[in-house]
């Protein structure tokens, strides 16, 4: 079984290190954020019945 040289694997973990950069930056970018004011008026419509 040959063996790879270190540059071959430095290029791999180049390669793999930017798509992992890539992937995490688009994927942060793209989940839709809501504004802060609407889920603070979620948070406090709802009912607090503490019956102790």
């Amino acid at each position: 079984m040959p063996q790879m040289a270190p540059l071959s694997w430095l290029s791999l973990f180049i390669m793999f290190s930017v798509t992992l950069i890539l992937f995490s930056t688009t994927a942060y970018f793209l989940i839709t954020r809501y504004p802060p004011d609407t889920q603070m008026n979620k948070i406090s419509t709802i009912p607090l019945n503490w019956k102790w």
